[in-house]
């Protein structure tokens, strides 16, 4: 597949207008690289509709107030790339920039290949961002260029590890499933980076955290369940997310996560305490489901085989979302409105807001709940085997590093001479 050339681009344009000064040229410049990072994060189509949610979201919901001159200025920055638009359709030319090109390329070789969204929306971002560091058509197409990216990414940036492979897979294939280049050499090697230990909540603070973060949910958004669900099963923040009806066996106490990190499915434990808000969760969701039912929403999104065995299975209310989203939205994919699950973003700002009420003196992510969950077993006992199924490690080396962390049987659970009193300390 070619990233064939584009006859228009809207930046070249824009410095050769002669309608405006220097500064206003620079101006408009700002604002419209602005609205078009906006506009490729959320995969919206140019025009008036991706400008008007632009305005709406990024100009006018801001905390900051805007001045009446930059509300002008970025207004008839706005209107000229709506003109320019008006005149690329009329002249029949491609309007897209090489950035936006390359990424639909890329994204339609996944979708062609089947791979999961988030993979596609991966590799989008990288060669998004190796289209804008190359330039130009013929540099994109170049593997000594992409070797220049990689090596910036490598040594400049200075990425982790697992930053890099990304970096090196999108490239791989984007040369090879888009450029049909068979065996790309990048002659990069990738950097190994330290094992980091992870943020770790001592139970008091988790517990903390858990209460400040039950005032700030609702009905329509149980943050608090969530988070303790997280807690409680180990679960990663993708996971928790995916989970559906017919994942939670109340009777068994169990919670089964289906493709897993690595494709894999395994079971984890499901506290006793969260039984009852679990069933009230369970008919919150069923009544969901009676609406969109009743209203003709086409189910809940399933991966192309699954979709494909189970063709019934997506109306079906043991495969709709444990924790669906408050509102209907529209399926990128397949263009369907559907309920999608709680996004992950937005339990993700509940969780900085609880930790921020709580007085946590720490980076705490969602992640941090899946840190705490193994440490406290450890510390409470639990054999480090066990630890490594319930987290879903393929490798027992993994699950070590929470020994680290643990206060338990571990080197840091012994006592420092400062306490033993070998050394005394000044009044």
């Amino acid at each position: 597949m070619s990233v064939a050339k584009m006859n228009y681009c809207w930046r070249k344009d824009l410095s050769e207008f002669r309608g405006l000064s220097n500064s206003e040229r620079a101006a408009f410049l700002v604002v419209l690289e602005w609205f078009e990072n906006y506009r490729l994060r959320y995969e919206l189509v140019a025009g008036r509709s991706a400008a008007e949610a632009f305005w709406r979201h990024e100009v006018l919901s801001k905390v900051q107030p805007r001045e009446t001159w930059q509300l002008e200025q970025w207004g008839d920055a706005i209107q000229w790339y709506l003109n320019w638009l008006k005149a690329c359709a009329e002249a029949g030319k491609d309007h897209r920039s090489l950035l936006e090109r390359i990424r639909v390329a890329v994204c339609s070789a996944c979708a062609r290949r089947g791979l999961a969204l988030p993979t596609k929306k991966c590799y989008g971002s990288w060669m998004t961002r190796y289209a804008k560091f190359a330039g130009s058509d013929r540099a994109v197409m170049d593997v000594d260029v992409a070797t220049r990216f990689l090596t910036s990414v490598v040594v400049e940036e200075d990425h982790a590890y697992s930053t890099q492979k990304q970096a090196l897979n999108a490239l791989a294939f984007f040369f090879k499933h888009v450029l049909s280049i068979k065996d790309p050499v990048f002659g990069v090697k990738l950097k190994k980076t330290g094992q980091r230990v992870p943020v770790v909540l001592c139970q008091a603070d988790t517990l903390n955290l858990l209460d400040k973060i039950d005032r700030l949910g609702t009905p329509k958004a149980p943050y608090g369940l969530v988070a303790r669900l997280q807690y409680g099963a180990g679960l990663r923040l993708s996971e928790l997310m995916r989970l559906r009806i017919k994942d939670i066996d109340l009777k068994r106490g169990t919670v089964t996560i289906r493709q897993g990190k690595g494709d894999k499915d395994r079971v984890s434990v499901l506290p006793r305490m969260l039984s009852d808000a679990l069933k009230e969760q369970i008919e919150y969701a069923r009544g969901l489901w009676r609406t969109d039912h009743h209203h003709g929403h086409s189910g809940v999104y399933m991966t192309g085989a699954l979709a494909r065995k189970f063709r019934k299975a997506a109306a079906s209310f043991e495969w709709f979302w444990l924790f669906p989203a408050k509102q209907i939205s529209i399926n990128p994919e397949s263009g369907l409105k559907m309920r999608h699950h709680l996004h992950r973003k937005v339990y993700g700002e509940a969780i900085k807001r609880a930790t921020r009420q709580a007085g946590i003196e720490k980076r705490v992510t969602s992640h941090a709940l899946r840190h705490s969950f193994a440490t406290h077993l450890l510390e409470n006992g639990t054999d480090l085997r066990t630890i490594q199924e319930l987290l879903g490690h393929e490798d027992i080396t993994t699950t070590e590093i929470y020994l680290h962390v643990s206060m338990g049987s571990h080197g840091l659970g012994v006592c420092s001479p400062l306490d033993g009193g070998l050394v005394s300390v000044p009044a």
